[in-house]
């Protein structure tokens, strides 16, 4: 099963400071039919204008992924991490057992667009802990790099979540394709950050999204240059535990 969504199907949120695209149901978004896909529980597209940002709140049994793609986004949190997240670069934290976090647009002249996704944890009460690594375009140009994976995983730069799910970074210039093979019990959800490529006999474009299900593998072929996350997921996963 194939399902794409696209970009004007996602909840649009208009504020002072913030335009945000929630894939499933978040804050004052609720949607029976759109609550999570397997254990990635949120997926927000967000663009921060100059100087503003989220301030300090608290998250807990959450692995929290954030893929930065313009800008610079400053973090800080309450275990005394600081960091400065630049374009290309993704940022994995356990929330674990309670972390207090701010994330705010560091520059004061331009907007900022990031990713920000949720999977539930596999397990409860987890030491607070972040990360972030960097990854080129050339380390995904026309592949299907990996930036997250498992906790006891071993893939090279990738950084460790706790729950069976790993992402994957993709950059395709027009006229090459990558494929995903998807193993039996496996799911995938792709995000197109920009561009426009073909799965199948489909058409797919800058914040389309397409959910996979029971598939074998998946074709994508870029018909202009296309940037893409691609994130694999267990169809039963364990959670808290």
């Amino acid at each position: 099963m194939i399902k794409i969504i696209r970009a004007n199907e996602h909840y649009k949120g208009e504020h002072d400071w913030l335009t945000t695209y929630h894939h499933f149901s978040f804050g004052a978004y609720y949607n029976p039919d759109k609550m999570s896909f397997g254990p990635l529980r949120v997926f927000n597209d967000d663009i921060v204008q100059p100087g503003m940002g989220f301030d300090f709140h608290q998250h807990r049994d959450m692995e929290i992924v954030t893929y930065l793609i313009d800008g610079e986004l400053e973090h800080k949190d309450n275990y005394g991490h600081h960091g400065i997240i630049k374009p290309g670069e993704i940022q994995r934290m356990s929330a674990g057992t309670g972390i207090f976090h701010s994330e705010y647009n560091h520059s004061n002249e331009k907007p900022l667009r990031l990713l920000q996704m949720w999977v539930l944890a596999n397990k409860k009460n987890l030491r607070p802990s972040w990360e972030q690594h960097k990854f080129t375009k050339e380390q995904q140009l026309n592949k299907i790099l990996p930036v997250i994976v498992p906790e006891n995983a071993e893939n090279g730069d990738a950084l460790k979540i706790h729950q069976d799910a790993s992402f994957y970074l993709s950059t395709i210039t027009p006229q090459n394709s990558v494929r995903y093979n998807i193993k039996a019990g496996r799911m995938t959800y792709i995000f197109v950050i920009d561009g426009k490529a073909k799965i199948g006999n489909d058409i797919i474009q800058t914040r389309d999204a397409v959910m996979l299900q029971n598939e074998s593998s998946v074709d994508i072929a870029a018909q202009d240059k296309t940037e893409l996350i691609l994130v694999d997921l267990p169809e039963k996963f364990a959670v808290n535990q």
